[in-house]
């Protein structure tokens, strides 16, 4: 991990180095308390996830999360070669889009001004990845603050209101260079790079549309984008559609870039897929985690392209398990996949009240890395339901020393 801010993380030359680290032994994850009725700060936990300890699958430590600067709707942080930490927000502190990018001290946290050129931010943002030997940095787009603030309504999506492009920017210069529009790309979330330093392609997911693109340079210099995966709608009976999409939420690569996972957190599966040939990704892994179509709930499928029926409702030592999976986090071996179900306050109270009245859960799954295929694992249950202060929504996922999903080789 060459990039890692200060004196922080063991560091590993290599992703595949990376693969040969220890098994982690600690989970980092932030909670939200914000828009669920209980009048507490958001907090960061830590969770155990070492087999041989006693206090196995718990939260060991919850410490308070201060705001430290009146900025608005932050989301991705990634190292710097430099030592300094960038943000990426969503929009300005009064709600509207704003795809800015915010520097921070590495050691001190302090805010060092805006990244990007002056004039130079663009109308949305999101997630954002970097390849310094290509001088690249590609950036994502949902939506402006204000439009997601109360729930997913379909009428700002007839309006335009939610981002379709991808933004490929010179990452020295700091200007964008490119603009790319992509065809049943609505709501591009996270954006991955492969892992090897020297690749000029990655993937990203389109959350409304339900698909995973796949942007690559061409020998001209230039970037293009393509779809390689379309999760079908299913025709649907008591939900707020006729037709419900996957809503890709997350995705990442395992460090050897032979695998990508992505959750569709509506539809309620994680998917693996085997990207030896990335413009042709295969199906190698699927498994069902609650979700908006388990049998007995509210919502009967009518039609379905892929399953013969609904699946069933996830129970977990002894848990009915609310929601769908949401963040993903994959171990550096690649053989354990942790999951949490919270994706956005006001859109968990819209499609998955449960989640504000009992709170979100981690789970963690079993990869078979080797021949591809997901196993849940039945004694691993985090329930953020039984924390002091009230249930609570845990959302990403980070190891002490780095992860699949925020490690960058220069």
């Amino acid at each position: 991990m060459a990039t890692k801010c200060g004196k922080c993380g063991p560091g590993y030359s290599t992703p595949l180095e990376a693969m040969k680290g220890p098994r982690e032994e600690i989970v980092y994850l932030p909670c939200i308390y914000r828009n669920t009725g209980i009048e507490a700060p958001d907090y960061l936990a830590t969770v155990d996830v070492d087999p041989k300890s006693p206090h196995y699958s718990q939260v060991i430590e919850p410490s308070e999360i201060h705001s430290k600067c009146n900025v608005g709707n932050l989301h991705t942080s990634h190292c710097l070669a430099s030592g300094e930490v960038m943000i990426s927000t969503l929009g300005d502190p009064q709600g509207n889009g704003k795809g800015s990018f915010m520097l921070l001290d590495g050691e001190t946290f302090e805010v060092k001004g805006t990244w990007e050129k002056p004039g130079e931010a663009v109308p949305m943002g999101y997630d954002f990845w970097y390849q310094p030997r290509h001088n690249v940095m590609i950036s994502t787009e949902w939506a402006a603050p204000n439009v997601l603030k109360d729930g997913f309504n379909p009428a700002h999506v007839e309006a335009g209101l939610y981002g379709s492009h991808l933004h490929v920017w010179d990452w020295q210069r700091r200007e964008v260079i490119q603009t790319l529009k992509m065809k049943d790309g609505l709501a591009p979330l996270e954006v991955r790079f492969l892992h090897d330093p020297d690749a000029t392609q990655g993937f990203v997911g389109c959350a409304l549309s339900s698909t995973i693109q796949r942007f690559y340079k061409n020998e001209g210099g230039t970037w293009s984008v393509e779809k390689v995966i379309q999760v079908p709608s299913k025709k649907v009976k008591g939900w707020l559609l006729p037709e419900m999409p996957g809503l890709i939420t997350d995705i990442l690569l395992s460090l050897d870039d032979r695998f990508l996972y992505f959750s569709n957190w509506l539809h309620g599966d994680i998917r693996q897929y085997d990207i030896s040939n990335p413009q042709k990704p295969r199906l190698a892994g699927q498994i069902f985690l609650g979700g908006s179509i388990v049998k007995g709930g509210p919502v009967e499928v009518l039609e379905d392209q892929e399953l013969k029926c609904q699946p069933e409702p996830l129970v977990v030592k002894g848990k009915r398990v609310p929601g769908g999976p949401q963040m993903i986090q994959l171990s550096l071996d690649g053989k354990r996949l942790y999951v949490t179900s919270s994706l956005y306050s006001a859109w968990d109270k819209q499609f998955y009240p449960d989640l504000i009245r009992e709170g979100s859960v981690m789970l963690q799954i079993d990869v078979d890395t080797v021949n591809g295929g997901l196993k849940l694992n039945p004694n691993f249950l985090v329930d953020f339901g039984k924390e002091p202060l009230g249930p609570a929504l845990a959302h990403e996922l980070r190891y002490p020393g780095g992860d699949c999903s925020s490690d960058i080789w220069i």
